[in-house]
C-alpha cells in the first residue's frame, strides 16, 4: 500500500465531470476519472444545485480510491430548500424568503455533524443565525423572535422528535 494523497473539490452537486478541477488533479496519478465523477455524482445527486465539498482519497499504486462527500454550507441548505436566486443584498430591507421551523430543523439535523453546537437545539439557532444574516425569515417572523422561541422551549416537543428520528 503507497502513499494515499487527498484533493479537495467543491462540486456542483450530481453534476462533477472530468474536466478541471477534477480531470487534471487526478489524470497524472493515473486513476479512472470516470469512476471518480460517477462516484462523486452518485454520492451528491441529493444535493443538486448546490456546491458540495468532495475528498477524494487516493493511492497512486493500487489506482484505488475513496470520496467522501462534505455538506454545503447552512446558506446552501437555505437556499436549496427556498429555491431563492439568490439571498438578499440588504438583509435588514429586503426579504426574500420564508423559511417553515421544520425546514429549518431539517437544514439543522443536516450540519448537526459539522457544527460546534453542542445540541440539534443550539444548531438550529446557527440555522436562523443565518436566516437573519441573508434576508429569510422563520414561520412567517424575524428569525431573532424566533431564536428566543427555541429558548423558551416552544420548539422542544419538535425538536425531540426531530432528534429521535
Amino acid at each position: 500500500m503507497g502513499t494515499k494523497k487527498t484533493f479537495n473539490f467543491l462540486v456542483d452537486g450530481g453534476k462533477a465531470t472530468g474536466g478541471p478541477p477534477i480531470g487534471p488533479s487526478l489524470g497524472p496519478i493515473g486513476l479512472n476519472i470516470l469512476q471518480v465523477v460517477n462516484t462523486i455524482n452518485e454520492r451528491t445527486k441529493e444535493f443538486e444545485g448546490m456546491k458540495v465539498p468532495v475528498k477524494v482519497i487516493a493511492d497512486p499504486d493500487t489506482k484505488e480510491f475513496e470520496v467522501e462527500v462534505g455538506v454545503p454550507t447552512t446558506t446552501a441548505l437555505i437556499v436549496k430548500e427556498l429555491k431563492l436566486q439568490k439571498c438578499s443584498s440588504n438583509a435588514k430591507a429586503e426579504k426574500v424568503g420564508d423559511l417553515s421551523i421544520e425546514a429549518a430543523l431539517k437544514i439543522a439535523k443536516t450540519r448537526y455533524p459539522l457544527s460546534v453546537a453542542k445540541t440539534l437545539k443550539s444548531c438550529l439557532k446557527e440555522v436562523l443565525g443565518t436566516c437573519v444574516s441573508i434576508g429569510v425569515t422563520v414561520a412567517g417572523k424575524d428569525p431573532r423572535e424566533v431564536q428566543k422561541e427555541v429558548d423558551s422551549g416552544v420548539y422542544d416537543d419538535l425538536i425531540n422528535k426531530m432528534e429521535a428520528q
